[in-house]
């Protein structure tokens, strides 16, 4: 049985400093909106605020970002993102993600990442522990 893991949005808006020379998003900001949006879902949604990782000495590490473009986001657009957990394995998180242009909907973007859980001391990946992996299981459908 596949699990699912409910899936949260944040809205933004698409500010001048994000656009490039060709007049919309630069490729890379996407990368920074789904950043944005998961330090955002962490807590509000999650109950897990990154500070509380920091606190315990432990911080994400974006080991992989696969994304594919689907539509051009636009100066003063709103966009939201939605994101979802897709798995856990040892030290690492597979989070997906869509980029959706707020007032049609469509698909502006989707992809996954891969976030390692590493020590701040060492650098070194740290196995996530059991109880924020229940933590998260709390939001399987």
């Amino acid at each position: 049985m596949l699990m699912e893991y409910k899936r949260f949005e944040t809205e933004l808006v698409v500010r001048p400093d994000d656009i490039d020379m060709n007049n919309h998003v630069h490729g890379s900001r996407y990368f920074d909106y789904v950043l944005y949006a998961r330090f955002d879902q962490m807590g509000r949604c999650y109950g897990m605020p990154m500070d509380e990782f920091l606190k315990k000495g432990w911080n994400w590490y974006q080991k992989t970002f696969h994304i594919e473009f689907k539509r051009a986001l636009n100066i003063a657009e709103r966009v939201i993102v939605r994101t979802w957990l897709e798995s856990f394995e040892k030290s690492d998180v597979k989070v997906g993600f869509q980029i959706l242009k707020k007032e049609t909907r469509k698909l502006a973007a989707e992809g996954y990442f891969i976030s390692t859980m590493i020590d701040v001391k060492t650098g070194r990946a740290e196995v996530i522990p059991g109880h924020i992996i229940k933590q998260y299981a709390q939001f399987i459908e």
